[in-house]
């Protein structure tokens, strides 16, 4: 089959005016009458007018006595007057009917002195003084609410008072989701993936989205690449009444992505193709008079598919209200490069550092969902820019409240999994803290404290000269900061190897007389200075590395590379190779460390994390991961200490 090309990209505004012109939304979208306690999220279709104001009778306003006002007049401060109950007052409770013949309220507080039988005043009542006039809040055959608007929690309690019982509002959008693919296996059926297979996940990503829009959704199973399956699947989604079939993956260019051949033969591809990244291969089209999108299969691109096109044409065939998501300006932490011709969208960890707001690129990857669980926030890159520098401020769309900013620290610098520990156990506080990490290894981290940019930086640089960590890095490279150095953990790296270690290797040499493919960690990365190191001391050079240059961003991903067999080995860290049960051969002990600006020491969000790692059970906790020893965990570091225990501050 022939490949699909992407033609003419558009723009999203582009591709949402081209839709909704095509869409015939009054004849799609009817009107239908539901009980007003059940209209919750709903949008009206007609307007709504008052059957009976609110409320119906003059009522008391306060506790206290319903008095003629003109009969209160003469009542000074230390000129008292008397009033005789059932002539001249009639006690009264909030809400109470006004009397007849009564025409104001004198709180309880107001009255001095009270027999059963009379009353003594010093303050005199004005007319409706205290008094909740008929129609006060509503008045019959008034407009209480106009067309089109989406009722609120305390628009039912509106009507209700209005009296009005039911109302007539547009039916909701009615979505059907249909997942495809051979290799996609049903999660319903708590499938164990083989290599080549995915579980099938978008799908309820959608459907939890669409139930935000107060849409009716249904999955369908997973249909399998076939032309004709799909387009059995599509018809029976529309004879159901579906408004919009969502199309789940095979809208890309691939042999076996038949979205676009199956909409042109049923109906008319619309937009094939936008440009935006991710999201590029998003379909839009009409079969029936019915709206038909293909979405991509990564999730991340998917999710831009969903909420960026299909989410504005929901809210317009259902005429409610497109709610903006607030926006911030933040300072990035790190350069993020970018192609011309394409507006991007990056996924943003955001924290306050001191009194702005710190921005870290997360991964762009259009298939790592897991982007979209750690964003804070999202920026846009502009088509006509090749990225954006470190330091750079930027306008940024929150995706969580404002207030989380405010509760999460930013850790930047080398990966270690306590760092996933402390992150975990901070969630759980009474008051919890969100902890996002950028994981750019030791020296990326001693670049973000220089440039303000976390509040927090991971390293486990080794000096071979003083055998010292990383005091003497600090020295050279930021001379003139202050900063207190606390540390985590003393952990041990060694090479990490298949179960069985089948190559038998038992250091550097092996690795090189053995050919054996080696994953590194990044340039920068601790771990990397430590395996140069132990190059160097065996006379060896990255030039007898087969896979020196192959990189990963930490210790838990260089694992998987050994775990899948893409690498034979890789050096890491004991926990990592523990978590996914792979061999292990020690190299060295090294100490982790905590860097921290002496003017953020005293942040309650540092302090809480500090006497968190202070904690017998956090280290009882880093022990048991495996690897670790905490004989220094939670103290203050001096230079010179290494990895002695007795010199303590």
């Amino acid at each position: 089959m022939e490949r699909n090309i992407y033609l003419d990209l558009m723009t999203i505004p582009e591709a949402i005016d081209k839709v909704t012109a095509a869409l015939d939304r009054d004849g799609l979208i009817k009107q239908e009458t539901i009980p007003s306690h059940e209209a919750a999220g709903r949008v009206l279709a007609r307007p709504v007018y008052a059957r009976t104001s609110s409320p119906t009778f003059h009522s008391a306003a306060m506790d206290g006595i319903a008095v003629k006002a003109a009969s209160t007049f003469a009542a000074r401060e230390g000129r008292p007057i008397q009033l005789v109950r059932n002539r001249d007052y009639i006690p009264v409770n909030t809400g109470n009917p006004l009397p007849a013949d009564m025409d104001a309220v004198i709180m309880i507080e107001d009255v001095i002195e009270d027999t059963g039988e009379s009353v003594t005043i010093e303050k005199g009542a004005f007319p409706m003084q205290h008094v909740r006039r008929i129609g006060e809040d509503i008045v019959a055959t008034e407009l209480l609410l106009p067309q089109n608007r989406t009722l609120s929690p305390y628009d039912i309690g509106a009507l209700l008072s209005a009296g009005i019982w039911e109302v007539s509002v547009w039916e909701p959008v009615r979505m059907t989701i249909i997942p495809t693919g051979d290799e996609v296996l049903d999660f319903t059926t708590r499938p164990q993936p083989k290599p080549g297979q995915v579980i099938e996940s978008n799908s309820q990503v959608f459907m939890a989205l669409a139930s935000t829009w107060n849409c009716e959704t249904q999955r369908v199973t997973p249909v399998p690449d076939n032309p004709e399956a799909l387009q059995k699947a599509v018809d029976q989604a529309i004879d159901q009444g579906a408004h919009v079939v969502i199309v789940g993956a095979g809208s890309s260019a691939g042999s076996k992505d038949y979205s676009k051949s199956v909409i042109s033969r049923m109906g008319e591809v619309l937009v094939h193709g936008i440009a935006v990244m991710p999201g590029k291969p998003s379909m839009l089209g009409t079969v029936r008079g019915r709206l038909v999108v293909g979405a991509p299969g990564y999730p991340v691109s998917a999710v831009v598919c969903i909420e960026e096109l299909l989410g504005p044409i929901v809210a317009w065939l259902s005429r409610a209200r497109v709610w903006e998501r607030p926006e911030i300006t933040v300072e990035m932490a790190r350069k993020v490069p970018s192609k011309l011709g394409l507006e991007e969208r990056v996924r943003l960890a955001i924290g306050r550092v001191g009194e702005k707001n710190v921005a870290i690129p997360l991964a762009r990857g259009a298939g790592m969902i897991t982007t979209l669980t750690k964003a804070h926030g999202m920026t846009s890159i502009p088509a006509t820019s090749e990225g954006v520098e470190q330091g750079a401020t930027v306008k940024a769309r929150l995706l969580v409240p404002q207030a989380e900013l405010h509760q999460t620290l930013l850790v930047i610098g080398s990966h270690d999994n306590t760092v996933d520990l402390l992150a975990n156990k901070l969630m759980g506080l009474e008051n919890p803290l969100y902890l996002a990490s950028s994981h750019v290894g030791s020296m990326g981290g001693l670049m973000a404290l220089k440039s303000g940019s976390t509040m927090i930086a991971g390293a486990h640089l080794f000096d071979p000269e003083t055998e010292d960590y990383n005091f003497p890095f600090i020295r050279k490279y930021l001379p003139d900061m202050d900063l207190i150095v606390v540390n985590l953990a003393i952990r041990h790296q060694g090479f990490i190897v298949a179960p069985g270690n089948p190559l038998h290797i038992t250091g550097i040499k092996d690795v090189i007389a053995k050919q054996a493919r080696f994953v590194n960690r990044q340039r920068g990365a601790g771990t990397r200075i430590l395996f140069d190191h132990a190059l160097k001391q065996a006379g060896k050079s990255p030039a007898d590395i087969v896979g020196y240059d192959s990189e990963e961003f930490t210790h838990m991903a260089l694992a998987a590379n050994v775990l899948t067999g893409a690498a034979d080995c890789g050096l890491g860290i004991y926990a990592a190779a523990k978590a996914l049960n792979l061999d292990f051969v020690p190299l060295a002990r090294e100490r982790y460390d905590l860097l921290i600006p002496r003017a953020h020491y005293n942040d309650p969000k540092i302090q809480t994390l500090l006497a968190m790692i202070g904690q017998e059970s956090t280290r009882q906790q880093i022990q048991a991961l495996g690897g670790y020893e905490t004989t220094l965990t939670g103290q203050i570091m001096q230079p010179g200490q290494g990895l002695d225990a007795t010199q303590t501050s």
